[in-house]
């Protein structure tokens, strides 16, 4: 692999230390413990020590379109799915990028992009993914580790070592991906995808009922509402929609 790889014991957040430490290559960093892991927003991460996956990739595209950004969201997640479908099955995406074992959370991330004009001057993609942990003790709704689901313990270097390599091969081809195919792949995976879900509207605290109908582009979920109206359709950003 292409990445200069460090391992440290501690950090607050291999996000900033890599970002603050990187020196123009592509590296990765993974610590046994995180004492502020963050998520996206204002969402933290807990992880026992030493026993879960936290690290980071900083990624230096060539000329790639700051329009793409969701690309790499989608390319990330997929390549996590890829190796987790080897442990166990229903491993899904909960729009845009949770990993999600029937309803509980599995991993998540939290992608960090600079721009240069209209092109990506590079990205940091931290990970957390739960592997050994038997307990969790923060007020996260589902979190869910791989041994819980299995009933043993996992290999934290094997399992290491397959999501990097799984990671560089969907960076490496992703400027020449076709967008559709990594659309399509994306969707396949994704959480509720199929049939009427309850939602609920952050702006307005409202609750409704209907379908996913599209993933744009841009990464804007679109949901065809079975309320008042029947079939309005309804677009959300980031952090805008909660699924109930």
């Amino acid at each position: 692999m292409d990445f200069k790889l460090t391992h440290i014991g501690e950090t607050d957040s291999t996000n900033r230390w890599l970002r603050e430490n990187g020196n123009g290559d592509d590296a990765v960093v993974v610590a046994d413990y995180q004492s502020a892991g963050r998520g996206c927003g204002k969402n933290t991460w807990e992880s026992e020590r030493e026993k879960n996956l936290l690290f980071s990739v900083l990624w230096h595209p060539v000329e790639f379109p700051a329009s793409r950004q969701f690309q790499i969201s989608q390319a990330i997640s997929l390549a996590l799915c890829d190796v987790l479908g080897a442990y166990i099955d229903d491993v899904e995406v909960k729009w845009p990028n949770d990993i999600y074992h029937h309803d509980r959370k599995l991993a998540g991330m939290l992608i960090e992009n600079r721009l240069n004009g209209a092109l990506l001057k590079d990205c940091i993609i931290g990970i957390g993914l739960n592997v050994n942990q038997q307990r969790f003790v923060s007020d996260a709704p589902n979190p869910v580790s791989l041994c819980q689901i299995l009933g043993h313990e996992v290999d934290r270097k094997t399992l290491f070592n397959d999501v990097l390599n799984s990671i560089w091969k969907e960076l490496r081809q992703l400027s020449t991906c076709d967008p559709a195919l990594l659309k399509e792949r994306y969707t396949a995976r994704l959480y509720r995808r199929t049939g009427s879900h309850r939602f609920r509207d952050t702006a307005t605290g409202k609750l409704f009922t209907g379908a996913i109908a599209d993933i744009e582009a841009d990464g804007h979920l679109v949901i065809i509402s079975d309320e008042e109206g029947h079939g309005r359709k309804l677009r959300f950003s980031f952090k805008e929609v909660e699924f109930l």
